[in-house]
């Protein structure tokens, strides 16, 4: 797709810097918002979400997910709304909706062909819309542009211009920041690379990368988080092996990582809306091409079980120690995807609380991150208001700061005698001296 036509005399970084035109961002979810804010100190932004109470919030300078300071909303022309009509004010417009995928893990394109029709009804010539959202190879081409131009009337190429930028933002990660990681930026046309480039620059302190074309691009970033899946069911396997033999799997790997050019990845739980998500996207797009990728898919299988894998540790050490299953109570700390942060969006630990639920146990939530409400609403599961004083087991599942600085004397004041401590992510390693312990 390769038409370089001019189709505005002023190149479009120029009318949003003199503010002439809005840029506008759709989806403010944790890629979305820092984005609107960020263009917000140079640009005149339209913040858009379909969900009016987040936007309400965000108004109020709150983050609903809870990674952005009220002061970093401070001095920024980011106008928020939930009305689509307001779409029609920009020319520049960024779609970072969710790219989920179903119960049967293929991909769900709702929302991206939602925000894709809701742009197209207000698309005019010399417009651009770029992509953040992650998809397979071909998705931005073959799935969004046809829904843009049937929306709008206009074709690619001659009226209006696509690029695909995809996001790498990481909750949580305040030293690997959107602005200081190199952008990943592609066009439909030399023309359209140009100017994507030159918007992006303006808030990229560590610049741009100019993709091939936008395929390039979108597989660039769907294989980013197929790598390191692929590198933690490794390790996850290597922990099965492991605790066969009696060795501790975080014992192996600082040893082995004397060596200079051996990577350090550990065994866990591999959740949240991009690593866990991510490869079925590529699996999908092979398998609809002829080609059923093996190590890809052995990987999933073999993070999809480590729940069920630790729910079975949990349930041995109870029974190890002489006590009734179906009377033993089990506290889980820890419920979002990954360490401080709220998101609990296929987080693998509700997994595991399932697997433990279904051998009759009384489970027990804690989280000092994540919204009661919206573990309840989401999952269908209460979250414990107090911590009691008489579990048998408690599985410490995520590593939030709150739980770094806890010791055996802790766990012994939440715990009946002979109790065990199943700290998935080595937290308490060789710390334990009276408790059962394990670890992956």
């Amino acid at each position: 797709m390769q038409v370089a036509t001019q189709i505005t005399a002023k190149p479009i970084y120029d009318l949003l810097i003199e503010k002439q035109t809005k840029l506008a961002v759709i989806g403010l979810g944790y890629v979305g918002l820092p984005i609107a804010l960020e263009f917000g100190k140079h640009f005149s932004v339209l913040g858009f979400d379909i969900n009016e109470q987040r936007v309400e919030m965000m108004r109020n300078a709150v983050d609903p997910s809870q990674e952005i300071t009220k002061e970093e909303f401070e001095g920024k022309d980011v106008v928020f709304s939930s009305s689509v009509s307001d779409l029609a004010k920009a020319k520049f417009y960024v779609i970072a909706v969710p790219t989920p995928v179903t119960k049967y893990k293929v991909p769900d394109l709702k929302p991206l062909k939602k925000a894709s029709e809701s742009v197209g009804r207000f698309l005019k010539p010399g417009d651009y819309v770029v992509y953040e959202s992650t998809v397979y190879p071909g998705c931005t081409e073959e799935d969004c542009i046809p829904i843009l131009e049937e929306m709008s009337g206009l074709k690619v190429g001659k009226d209006f211009k696509v690029g695909y930028s995809p996001e790498r933002i990481n909750p949580g990660d305040k030293e690997h920041t959107l602005t200081n990681v190199i952008k990943v930026v592609s066009g439909c046309d030399e023309e359209a690379l140009g100017n994507v480039a030159a918007v992006y620059e303006a808030i990229i302190d560590a610049g741009v990368y100019r993709a091939k074309s936008i395929k390039v691009a979108e597989a660039a970033k769907v294989i980013e988080n197929t790598q390191r899946d692929l590198n933690i069911a490794l390790m996850n396997e290597l922990a099965l092996i492991f605790d066969r033999m009696e060795i501790n799997t975080h014992d192996v790997v600082e040893a082995a990582g004397t060596k200079w050019n051996f990577m350090k990845y550990f065994p866990g739980l591999v959740g949240g809306h991009c690593i866990g998500v991510d490869p079925y996207y590529l699996t999908y797009k092979s398998m609809e091409l002829g080609y059923k990728p093996e190590v890809i898919l052995s990987g999933r299988r073999i993070n999809d079980d480590i729940s069920s894998y630790v729910a079975k540790k949990a349930i041995q050490m109870i029974i190890r120690s002489g006590k009734n299953i179906s009377k033993a109570k089990v506290l889980v700390m820890g419920v979002t995807f990954k360490e401080n942060v709220s998101d609990i969006r296929n987080s693998k630990i509700f997994d595991l609380v399932s697997e433990l639920e279904s051998f009759s146990l009384k489970v027990d939530m804690a989280d000092p991150h994540a919204s009661v409400e919206e573990v309840e609403y989401e999952y269908g599961k209460q979250m414990t208001e107090q911590i009691d004083d008489d579990y048998d087991c408690v599985i410490v599942a995520v590593k939030h700061n709150e739980y770094l600085d806890l010791d055996e004397a802790y766990f012994k004041s939440i715990t009946n005698e002979r109790s065990g401590i199943v700290d998935i992510k080595s937290i308490y390693l060789d710390q334990f001296e009276e408790l059962d312990y394990w670890t992956l």
